[in-house]
């Protein structure tokens, strides 16, 4: 079967275009456009564990940590990607470990 375009993992198991989610996520200024199904599927593939809560939110468990994060219906706000960033720093994922 044949990847699409772009999808070709790297050693960490991790394709590209969520490496680039991942690093997005860490940059500065901060990104405003950055889609919350992207940010599921990056944590998704560094072993979170992910549960919906009421009301328009998401639970996150990850390397013994957890946290609760706004479902945006779009892109995720920037003081989401600020808290996501706290968190995964927290978690110990460093994204010069999944290189672009």
């Amino acid at each position: 079967m044949r990847r699409p375009a772009g999808a070709f993992e790297s050693e960490n198991g991790m394709n590209h275009h969520h490496r680039k989610i991942l690093h997005s996520l860490f940059e500065h200024p901060i990104s405003a456009n950055i889609a919350l199904k992207d940010v599921e599927h990056v944590l998704t593939e560094l072993g979170a564990e992910l549960a919906p809560r009421s009301g328009d939110r998401i639970s996150v468990a990850l390397n013994g940590r957890s946290a609760v994060f706004h479902r945006a219906h779009h892109s995720v706000p920037k003081d989401e990607v600020v808290s996501l960033r706290h968190f995964l720093n927290d978690c110990g994922i460093d994204p010069a470990a999944y290189p672009l």
